[in-house]
């Protein structure tokens, strides 16, 4: 059986839950506390020196990290990771887009206010995400503008992996009202096959 190592909290961690409940697979899941440390003991280090949460843990024993690797490698084969090539591209695309131009400023965000408690020595750090992060939701808004997913007709692992942190993006004090089109997708997500909520506690 795969195990998946992680916290139920977490917009990563989430993403690929999600997928394992939208494909029917069924797993273990091991908590993982990362400001306890948990992630940084010789055992979790063993199955991934980079010392971060997802961690899938294959049923021969094998380890993948990095969310959206998970998430690619578990949807091969399905719909929600396309076969076409310049489809499967542009998930890439988005994939790529989601920890480069949106993850740090959402979920960092987010990250600030719930998880540390929003410290007052972190305040210039949130309101510095705060730019940046409207504008990685003002790209999506524009795409989703002009078709119901990101890459298309077609929900894909691209709409996962975004949909991970900003569907709690108010969680880290963006307000998601200037985006209609981006909230018509959120609901989009949510009515597709086998989803399942963020676990929040």
């Amino acid at each position: 059986m795969l195990t998946l190592h992680g916290d139920h909290r977490s917009g990563n961690c989430y993403k690929i839950e999600l997928l394992l409940a939208q494909l029917g697979l069924d797993y273990r899941f091991v908590a993982v506390d990362v400001l306890r440390g948990q992630s940084r003991t010789p055992e979790f280090l063993a199955m991934n020196a980079n010392g971060k949460i997802p961690l899938l843990q294959l049923d021969d024993g094998r380890c993948l990290a990095e969310s959206n690797a998970i998430l690619c490698y578990l949807a091969d084969g399905t719909p929600l990771w396309p076969a076409e090539r310049f489809t499967r591209a542009q998930v890439l695309q988005w994939l790529f887009f989601e920890q480069y131009s949106h993850e740090p400023y959402i979920a960092t965000a987010r990250f600030i206010v719930q998880y540390l408690g929003r410290p007052p020595e972190r305040a210039a750090d949130l309101a510095a995400k705060m730019a940046p992060g409207h504008r990685a939701l003002a790209v999506l808004e524009q795409q989703l503008a002009m078709q119901p997913f990101l890459c298309g007709a077609d929900y894909t692992i691209a709409d996962i992996a975004l949909y991970a942190y900003t569907h709690v993006a108010d969680e880290g004090d963006f307000d998601l009202t200037p985006y209609p089109q981006l909230r018509a997708w959120l609901q989009r997500v949510r009515a597709q096959p086998g989803h399942v909520s963020m676990i929040r506690n």
